[in-house]
């Protein structure tokens, strides 16, 4: 994968749940029911988000303007032995990582970072890193409400697409689709608020 983008150092870990879609695995079945141990992380933005003061008696609004998958890559080391009956289930985790940034007045570039590593005994059955991006446009929102609506909105919005991304990644190299749970993307951001006050305290 070409590293155009690094994200930043990720905050502590919370577990969330994820598990593969059923009834769509091939023969031999390398990972099936698996129920993966997944990681998420809420990150503050690189830089403070601003955009214009909401004009009185206007509604707040929020538009898509593109969405766009920014840097993907898909390993399989190990095959075609990792396509194999294992003897016992692979550890899988994955780590959730959500970035933005201003890209105008009132619009946003949204970043949604995915990486999913699949191990077994020490070794790599597979692994995912995929960044996928949407540019958004937020008009008329009070500034206590901006940073909820970029870093909880957006990415919920997103999380679909790269959902699909990383289901298709996992089917094509050989093991059954990897789909994810939805992602409490409320919660990451008010976890990563209440770090952020005890580190100011």
């Amino acid at each position: 994968m070409a590293k155009t983008i690094k994200p930043a150092p990720k905050a502590p870990a919370r577990k969330a749940a994820a598990k593969p879609a059923n009834g769509t695995a091939r023969k031999p079945v390398p990972v099936a029911n698996v129920q993966p141990a997944v990681v998420s992380v809420a990150q503050a933005p690189t830089s403070r988000l601003t955009a214009p003061a909401p004009q009185p008696g206007q509604q707040p609004s929020l538009k898509i303007l593109g969405q766009y998958l920014k840097d993907f890559s898909f390993e399989n080391p190990n095959a075609p032995l990792s396509l194999a009956p294992q003897q016992k289930q692979p550890d899988i985790n994955i780590s959730v990582n959500v970035n933005a940034r201003n890209l105008g007045p009132s619009d946003f570039e949204v970043e949604l970072h995915l990486d999913a590593k699949a191990t077994s005994d020490g070794k790599v059955i597979f692994a995912a890193d995929l960044l996928y991006a949407g540019m958004f446009r937020l008009e008329n929102f009070p500034e206590n409400l901006l940073h909820p609506a970029v870093l909880i909105e957006c990415p919920r919005m997103l999380f679909p697409f790269a959902r699909q991304i990383l289901a298709d990644a996992t089917r094509n190299g050989g093991f059954p689709p990897l789909m994810l749970d939805p992602i409490d993307f409320a919660g990451m951001y008010q976890k990563r608020m209440q770090q952020q006050a005890v580190a100011q305290a």
